[in-house]
């Protein structure tokens, strides 16, 4: 089960770090250090403008969020197949991790979005200062949420309800 706790954490990580490289390449061609393009004149931009807006960085939030699922789930059965058919995958245990894997890359591409902006108007690169930051997140999260799924789990077999 190693090998999932280093997908989930690497996965979400390795998604953000596209979201913030693209965000950075677009505030280089659009803006100068320190002053945010007309678009991205928000303070503090919300998890609405972050995922639902017509924005070129809103519209690869979606597609990094579409990936999650089936690339996890992909995932999943090379796991299923490379342990033979022991490795135990209940349909409750799918279902945890899939929701942990989702939330992990949310809460981080909308902590992207925060924390380009934050450092562009700071005249910082956010390529060279967010990266590291949003990778590290990734992992710590993917970890904590990987602990509470097999928590969860462990309490709800105990409780006699079968899951």
């Amino acid at each position: 089960m190693t090998a999932i706790l280093f997908f989930l954490a690497g996965v979400g990580g390795n998604l953000v770090a596209i979201q913030a490289s693209r965000m950075s390449t677009y505030l280089h061609y659009w803006s100068v250090p320190g002053a945010l393009p007309f678009k991205m004149r928000a303070d503090c931009p919300g998890p609405c403008a972050t995922f639902f807006s017509s924005d070129v960085n809103s519209k690869s939030a979606r597609v990094l969020v579409s990936l999650v699922v089936p690339g996890h789930l992909l995932f999943l059965y090379t796991v299923q197949l490379l342990h033979g058919g022991h490795a135990p995958m209940t349909p409750t245990f799918i279902i945890c991790y899939l929701c942990a894997a989702l939330l992990q890359v949310v809460i981080l591409l909308y902590s992207a979005a925060l924390m380009v902006c934050w450092l562009w108007r700071r005249s910082l690169d956010p390529d060279n200062y967010s990266i590291p930051y949003l990778t590290a997140l990734g992992d710590l999260l993917g970890t904590g949420f990987l602990a509470l799924t097999f928590r969860f789990l462990v309490m709800a077999s105990s409780n006699g309800t079968g899951l």
